[in-house]
């Protein structure tokens, strides 16, 4: 069974409703895949769950999908953060997209000591999002936040969600060791700018006790890497990829058609 064109809308979602299409959203459809009136795609808006809906008119810049059925109920996704050191921006929209595919549930940005980027263009990193969510069949989109100096974020963690600092000193146990059998809980992974931590900023981290150092092995990773890979080892341990996939409409992955 084909899967579905999908594409993130604000508005809500119901039978029997429309869903205007933004200009680019148009393009993609009209331009790109060459679809047209009474063509099926599927719409999500992280709020109502994932509906079919048909092309009802497409014009130059213009649209609108009729909803018709829901093909999944609505799920919250993974809870776990990645807090970041913002790195240059190649690496960083490949980052927001990965982490997307990954199931991040929220994206902090965060200004370290040896930090070489100190903005971020949170529109194009959304707009990267939404995209990486269409593709992955996600339910939800991350939220993201404004960029912050690392002492503000730890200032304002919630103690209850442990985080996960990707330790480069070497000094740190292996990730796989560090979270075994951890008790369930909301967690966060947190890596620093491609300079690598302060060893001021490390040691006030170790100290907290809401924070759990890990090491991600022998070799020296890049700071995109080194978050994507922690991110990936802590869903294969303790996160939501302990479930299968199910199909778009419900059905399990392996199903036939």
């Amino acid at each position: 069974m084909k899967a579905l064109p999908r594409l993130y809308v604000s508005a809500d979602l119901a039978g029997g409703g429309a869903a205007a299409l933004t200009p680019g959203q148009a393009h993609y459809l009209g331009t790109v895949l060459r679809l047209g009136a009474g063509d099926e795609v599927a719409l999500f808006n992280g709020r109502d769950g994932e509906w079919r809906g048909r092309i009802a008119g497409l014009a130059r810049g213009s649209g609108t999908i009729a909803i018709a059925d829901r093909l999944r109920p609505q799920e919250s996704g993974a809870d776990l953060w990645l807090a970041f050191a913002p790195i240059k921006r190649g690496h960083l929209d490949f980052l927001v997209e990965k982490a997307t595919e990954l199931g991040v549930s929220a994206l902090l940005p965060v200004l370290t000591r040896r930090s070489v980027v100190d903005r971020v263009n949170r529109e194009r990193l959304q707009a990267i999002a939404i995209e990486a969510a269409e593709q992955s069949e996600r339910l939800t989109l991350p939220a993201l936040h404004e960029l912050q100096p690392l002492d503000r974020l730890i200032a304002e963690w919630p103690p209850a969600r442990r985080l996960v600092l990707c330790d480069e000193s070497g000094t740190a146990p292996p990730i796989a060791a560090a979270l075994a059998g951890a008790p369930p809980a909301p967690l966060a992974v947190l890596t620093g700018p491609e300079g690598g931590f302060a060893e001021t900023e490390l040691d006030g981290l170790r100290k907290l006790p809401f924070v759990c150092p890990v090491g991600l092995g022998p070799r020296v990773l890049r700071a995109d890497t080194a978050a994507l890979a922690g991110l990936a080892v802590v869903q294969a341990l303790v996160g939501d990829w302990r479930k299968a996939r199910e199909a778009q409409g419900g059905a399990p992955a392996d199903a036939s058609p």
